[in-house]
């Protein structure tokens, strides 16, 4: 047996899923089958091209369909527009491809429901990566929560600040488009609000939705716009008709939590923030200094005690044998997290039993759940911030 990969999408996250199918063999014990690096597809043809050469993969396409018809493609990573989604990965599950969709699943809540029904009927596996839930900090501080040194969760606070959309003369792209919610929200909110379920259980309500747009017009592009990244511009504007901010708090079934999340925060490129705090101590992981986490902990020394540092190492989560250098101190960031994510995905592609497997990946029917919750705050928001049952 080998496994044909190919990458839909040579942009940021795109390059993220083309290097983790590279790394994923090398993690844990050599299980995997072969692996067989066939192709990237992107509309950016020089793009794809310079992606497929960089990682060594076989070719690069400019129409995902080639993909979709290709025999030797057994795996695909579908790293799109949201709006794509729906089509794309529809026409790779009628071809039989097991498939991986970057999140949010769709760019509405009724595609990513036929989305999850394909899924459902498909003869192949459909995944959604929720990439955080692999770093090794928070899969930490899950473990404490789930084995009593932290226990119950009582306060949840999260904060998602980005600065990829500050700059008044970034290009407008398809991020800048869509539906109040479809912004800063479905972006970075969707991390943030998995993340909180991760830790926090089940989400029962939200409350005091507030969506704001602070850029509201961008130049159009002279040429394609890749990533984030900055592009010349000409005079003409188009407006945003997004959210560059969002916030809400949530109702779980043991506490409550505050969100918020942005992408004109100047100055945080990547700044997700989560602190716990518990019936036993407290926690927080800041993506910033990924390799640590800040631990407290209740005890009878009231005049000593506080936060310590803790070096995330061989005994956390995911990283003995995950890493070239497993041990406390080497320090690792975001990347990993993909190539744990594509690990997971390989193996039960591959049928290696769970007991012997990284954590599976989400289903469709998580990526559904997640984007009924932005919904919700997308409602509350319209409403004076209202509280929304789930």
């Amino acid at each position: 047996m080998t496994i044909g990969v190919a990458v839909i999408g040579a942009g940021m996250a795109g390059k993220a899923h083309i290097a983790a199918y590279r790394v994923a063999p090398t993690l844990y014990e050599s299980t995997l089958p072969d692996l067989r690096y066939v192709a990237i597809g992107d509309i950016n043809a020089e793009l794809g091209a310079a992606t497929a050469k960089r990682y060594g993969y076989e070719r690069s396409v400019t129409d995902w369909r080639e993909i979709a018809e290709d025999p030797s493609i057994d795996v695909v990573s579908v790293v799109i527009a949201n709006s794509l989604h729906l089509e794309v990965v529809k026409g790779l599950l009628e071809a039989g491809k097991h498939v991986l969709c970057e999140k949010p699943l769709s760019d509405t809540l009724e595609s990513a429901r036929e989305m999850a029904r394909l899924a459902d009927e498909a003869s192949s596996i459909a995944r959604i990566g929720l990439t955080f839930r692999r770093q090794p900090g928070l899969a930490a501080i899950r473990q404490w929560i789930d084995d009593g040194t932290l226990g119950k969760v009582l306060h949840y606070s999260g904060r998602y600040w980005c600065d990829y959309g500050c700059n008044p003369q970034g290009p407008m792209s398809w991020r800048y488009r869509g539906p109040m919610g479809s912004g800063a929200l479905a972006d970075v909110g969707s991390h943030l609000t998995y993340l909180s379920e991760f830790l926090c259980g089940d989400m029962r309500s939200v409350a005091g939705g507030t969506l704001g747009t602070a850029i509201t017009e961008r130049p159009l592009p002279l040429g394609a716009v890749v990533g984030h990244g900055l592009a010349a511009v000409s005079d003409d504007y188009e407006p945003v008709t997004n959210d560059d901010y969002a916030s809400y708090t949530a109702q779980f079934d043991d506490c409550m939590g505050t969100l918020e999340v942005s992408r004109v925060a100047a100055g945080y490129p990547n700044a997700l923030n989560i602190e716990v705090f518990c019936e036993n101590g407290a926690a927080s992981f800041h993506q910033d200094t990924p390799s640590q986490v800040r631990l407290y902990r209740h005890d009878d020394m009231p005049g000593k005690n506080g936060y310590r540092t803790v070096n995330l190492g061989s005994d956390h989560p995911y990283i003995a044998g995950g890493l070239p250098m497993d041990v406390s101190g080497v320090g690792f960031g975001q990347n990993e997290g993909f190539a744990f994510q594509a690990r997971a995905f390989l193996e039960e592609v591959a049928g290696i039993d769970e007991e012997h497997s990284l954590p599976r990946n989400a289903s469709f029917d998580e990526g559904v759940h997640n984007m009924e919750i932005l919904a919700a705050v997308a409602e509350s928001a319209a409403d004076e911030g209202k509280k929304v049952t789930l």
